[in-house]
């Protein structure tokens, strides 16, 4: 995307970079790329869940200046872990939200879930560039969050390879040019399989995805396909395009991760390997490019590349994500509780794969019947119409089970 970047040092300046989530698979890319270049970035700051062991080991290793860790009854722990290191240590949500808030270059946002959109927000209040991975506080609160990011005049840096790939192929001056904006899907594990068999899968079936290697959350909404309907919804705030011209395409060699179409005919991809550490080192960089020490393609060995339409039989959940986009207001974030609550019931064997959907849209129905699916004026409203979708979905669990 070409746009100014007032706020970028200047060209070799060490980068400090913070990293939200800095325990699972897209903090795993960001510090790989951070320790391979220790002469362009250095960490200020790292947050975790609860994972302590593994937050102390990086934070030690990479010289942090500050570490957090969400659950506070693991705070006592990281700081014995650290004590003496001279790194200061945090809990809880002003933990994250400290981290968050110190000054860096870059703050990646790769906590998973709901549960990012405080410190996403903290940290944009703070005036850092945001490298957004975490899907939901563009879902759950797209509108605040692009709004903030707008006052900065810094974009959001698109962490997820579909976004990343899009926001490097997407003419910002010519956007009244553009036509259709497309997204590419692996087609998950069950992209070939019929839905009773999709609707009778295991937590194992569901979690083996064919191409990328990503924490459990994810990798269930990649096989539901909500994790692509997802991905439209930030799209629609990250491009501010009306969802007419986006689309969903799926490709199982994810080889292509986005493309873009202008008036003209052109048809414009970005291509790489399924490695989370290529959208990583292009937001790092950006505004440059930088040597990084991620996989490479090669066309002769691909052979070739093929491409199907999603099936919203089969896959409702991605029906779900785009009917909510379509009606707009607080709809989507209603979908993401529903639906995170439906994936842990799920993950620990309380319901069937095919139970997701099902949870996700009774949920969403009795929201919108309640007249609670109105659109957010404030992060507090995301807040709380977050809270009441998850009670109902809880209650609605049960009546299901």
């Amino acid at each position: 995307m070409q746009v100014s970047n007032p706020g970028t040092d200047a060209a070799g300046a060490v980068k400090r970079i913070s990293v939200l989530g800095a325990t699972g698979s897209v903090g795993d890319s960001a510090l790989d790329i951070i320790a391979s270049s220790p002469d362009r970035y250095q960490v200020e700051a790292l947050t975790a869940n609860a994972n302590v062991d593994k937050l102390a080991e990086i934070a030690l290793a990479r010289g942090a200046r500050f570490a957090a860790v969400a659950d506070e009854s693991r705070y006592q722990a990281l700081k014995e872990a650290l004590s003496g290191s001279g790194v200061t240590v945090g809990a809880g949500l002003s933990g994250l939200e400290e981290a968050a808030s110190m000054k860096a270059d870059i703050v990646v946002g790769a906590i998973v879930g709901a549960a990012g959109i405080q410190p996403t927000m903290a940290s944009l209040l703070a005036g850092n560039q945001v490298a957004l991975a975490n899907k939901e506080a563009l879902v759950c609160a797209g509108d605040l969050v692009m709004a903030e990011a707008a006052k900065l005049g810094k974009p959001i840096l698109p962490v997820d390879s579909e976004h990343s790939a899009i926001f490097q192929i997407f003419d910002e001056a010519n956007r009244g040019e553009i036509e259709e904006v497309t997204i590419t899907a692996s087609g998950g594990p069950f992209r070939t399989w019929q839905a009773d068999e999709i609707a009778a899968a295991t937590p194992e079936q569901a979690l083996n995805h064919p191409n990328w290697s990503m924490g459990s959350k994810v990798t269930i909404d990649s096989a539901s396909l909500m994790n692509k309907g997802l991905e439209v919804i930030e799209a629609h705030h990250l491009y501010r395009m009306p969802r007419a011209k986006l689309s969903v395409v799926v490709h199982p060699q994810s080889i292509i991760h986005g493309l873009v179409t202008y008036t003209d005919g052109s048809m414009l991809a970005h291509l790489g390997a399924a490695d989370m550490r290529i959208p990583v080192a292009h937001c790092l960089a950006w505004p440059e490019r930088a040597p990084a020490n991620t996989r490479r393609i090669s066309l002769i060995e691909l052979g070739r590349l093929t491409f199907e339409a999603p099936d919203l039989t089969r896959f409702p959940c991605l029906r779900l994500a785009l009917e909510a986009l379509d009606e707009g207001g607080g709809l989507p974030n209603i979908m993401n509780a529903a639906n995170e609550i439906a994936v842990a019931a799920f993950l620990a064997g309380q319901m069937t794969f095919g139970g997701i959907p099902t949870l996700v849209e009774r949920t969403m129905l009795e929201m919108q019947k309640a007249g609670e699916s109105g659109a957010a004026g404030s992060i507090e409203e995301v807040l709380a119409t977050d809270k009441s979708s998850r009670l109902v979905a809880e209650r609605l669990l049960e009546r299901i089970n």
